[in-house]
């Protein structure tokens, strides 16, 4: 009964001690993550970065605080650390491509390639960028698709960033007949340019002779416009210089195939 009362009283003792040092923690942590919460949201950094920060800051405290009540408990921690690293060495194996995903994600978070409402393109797909997570990073496609790209796939294949720079660059091609005088098709497109209010006139637009076709010369149209006027303007100038080759007689050339047919005079 003695030896009883003894143990008792010591695990009574270790429970209290376990239990003060619990509550006593977690008052502290909380009181730590106040100001530490008031100055990651005064900061510049993105919402998603702030909120995966003070996750694991939160996460990291609370856990040094359950050990440390069970110290005070006089509970052996250190096999209950080796368990836990030999479960997270075998969750790592069986979750390997979630922890890439994890990674990238937190790469992609703090050296920001690209930000919620940034226009990406990646792998064919082409869209806003809505949201940045740990895992994933979902797109807003041009014809209202929904994507979920794994952010491993993002840090590890090239990403086209199309908002980046502010100005984009519209690449269009044309190809006119050998017959047609390449001084009057470069005017033509130059007044194509100059009548449309979206070019910008700095970086100033291009016209250049690119190749000689079979078929015709080719001719690349260089203009800079704003980053949200770049489709309009495309379609524009597709139109616009259709147009102005009919108004102006300049042939825009197709392929032609002669067939010859031979009479077998036997």
């Amino acid at each position: 009964m003695e030896e009883f009362k003894a143990g008792f009283k010591t695990l009574a003792f270790h429970f209290l001690g376990f239990a003060i040092v619990l509550v006593v923690g977690a008052l502290i942590v909380r009181l730590v993550l106040i100001p530490v919460k008031r100055l990651l949201l005064k900061s510049k950094l993105d919402h998603t970065v702030k909120t995966f920060l003070f996750s694991i800051l939160k996460v990291l405290l609370y856990g040094i605080v359950v050990i440390a009540a069970l110290r005070k408990a006089d509970i052996d921690v250190s096999s209950l650390v080796a368990a836990l690293g030999a479960a997270a060495l075998t969750a790592s194996l069986a979750l390997q491509d979630t922890l890439k995903n994890f990674v990238s994600g937190i790469i992609v978070l703090f050296n920001k390639p690209f930000t919620a409402g940034d226009l990406i393109e990646f792998e064919g797909y082409e869209g806003y960028v809505d949201s940045i997570r740990i895992f994933y990073t979902q797109i807003h496609t041009f014809d209202n698709r929904i994507v979920q790209i794994p952010n491993f796939k993002l840090t590890s294949n090239n990403v086209v960033n199309c908002t980046a720079g502010g100005t984009r660059r519209v690449d269009l091609v044309f190809s006119v007949s050998y017959e047609d005088s390449l001084a009057k098709v470069k005017s033509v497109l130059f007044d194509v340019i100059d009548k449309n209010p979206l070019i910008l006139s700095d970086p100033e637009s291009k016209v250049i002779v690119s190749d000689h076709l079979d078929s015709g010369v080719e001719i690349k149209v260089w203009v800079w416009v704003n980053q949200e006027d770049y489709y309009t303007v495309k379609f524009q100038m597709e139109e616009a210089v259709k147009n102005a080759f009919d108004e102006n007689g300049i042939t825009i050339p197709y392929p032609h195939r002669e067939i010859v047919n031979h009479v077998n005079k036997n």
